[in-house]
């Protein structure tokens, strides 16, 4: 059987973590949830630094079971922490050599200078002092060692949440090439929801040591019953692909199942696919369409259902053709003057467009 499977039960202190789920065996699978839901510690269990009961399959092999519980040191894992946690001491090529060398010749999977290219280490690996590299520099070594041990699964935890906002843009490109070149399942922590955006295949929501929900990005963050929905950034995300440059206005049209959004030009050639993030506080409803509107993107929407946001607003669901879904915050006073209910034909007028490139 192919991918990964856990449950792990567990109590620590005042902490109580039971949590199953299923994840693919390739693509970054996003662990997100508020600070104590059990993110770190379910990515403790998986690499097996705590000891819970219950099972891990990788697979199809068993690293934890009733009766098997391997060790850390024999789950071929590589784990990237919050800090790069490099040594000083060392130059920055020991540094990639000490995870080269945790490997025996035959099982080495990943060449030196393959990660070295990826991550753009070249102008880097001569220099003897980690300790002077930019927070940036030091966690693209991290992951290069981390990634030389040739893992069969890549667990990082929260590698962005240390550095400043320069450095965390700055590696940001670097997660989605490896994100792009990797064949191992990567499992990555984060608090940040336009990291999962940009980067997260596959989604699994924690709240008090449980898993609440688990699948596709796109479809768990336009739902209107998990705690996502609230948040201050909450909204959609949209799979696309380039289909034309219009040069004489600097603009690039995207298309997608259900329609096309003008966003400002960018350099991927045609049919290059892209990922994009709409804000449910950045989307109007009209229920005519809309004339004479300096708004671009306007599509024509399908709500499925409404929901009170507080005293004031409530986020609305609506259908883009078969499949999209997309998410709209409005004061209650528009949805009672409009007129708006379950199965309307409305108009989306989505006023900002956040490109994840």
């Amino acid at each position: 059987m192919n991918g990964i499977g856990a449950r792990f039960k567990m109590q620590l202190d005042n902490f109580s973590l039971d949590a199953a789920f299923n994840a693919p065996a390739t693509g970054v699978t996003a662990l997100f949830g508020p600070s104590g839901s059990g993110k770190t510690t379910l990515l403790r269990c998986i690499a097996g630094l705590e000891h819970a009961s219950g099972l891990l399959q990788v697979n199809g092999e068993i690293w934890q079971d009733n009766a098997i519980f391997l060790p850390v040191h024999k789950r071929p894992i590589g784990y990237v922490f919050q800090e790069a946690s490099l040594f000083t001491h060392l130059s920055v090529r020991a540094n990639l050599q000490y995870g080269l060398k945790r490997t025996p010749v035959t099982e080495r999977k990943v060449p030196l200078g393959q990660v070295v290219e990826w991550l753009s280490l070249g102008p880097l690996i001569e220099r003897r002092d980690p300790a002077k590299l930019s927070g940036g520099e030091r966690q693209r070594v991290a992951i290069a060692r981390a990634l030389l041990t040739s893992p069969r699964i890549l667990l990082m935890d929260e590698p962005l949440s240390a550095l400043d906002n320069n450095s965390r843009q700055e590696i940001l490109p670097y997660l989605e090439r490896l994100h792009r070149e990797l064949k191992i399942p990567v499992f990555y922590v984060t608090h940040a929801m336009d990291e999962v955006a940009r980067l997260a295949d596959h989604l699994l929501l924690l709240e008090k040591g449980r898993v609440i929900a688990s699948g596709k990005p796109g479809e768990l963050l336009a739902r209107l019953d998990l705690p996502t929905v609230h948040f201050d950034d909450a909204g959609a995300v949209i799979e696309a692909a380039v289909a034309q440059h219009d040069e004489a206005y600097h603009l690039t049209r995207l298309n997608f199942n259900g329609g096309s959004l003008w966003v400002s030009k960018l350099a991927q050639s045609f049919g290059a696919q892209i990922r994009v993030r709409v804000l449910a506080r950045d989307v109007s409803i009209a229920t005519q369409q809309p004339q004479g509107s300096s708004i671009s993107n306007i599509l024509a929407a399908r709500i499925l259902e409404i929901c009170d946001e507080g005293s004031d607003k409530v986020n609305v669901k609506m259908s883009i053709g078969d499949a999209q879904m997309l998410l709209s915050r409005i004061t209650r006073r528009s949805r009672d003057l409009l007129g708006l209910k379950v199965g309307m034909d409305v108009f989306a007028q989505l006023k900002s467009v956040a490109l994840m490139t």
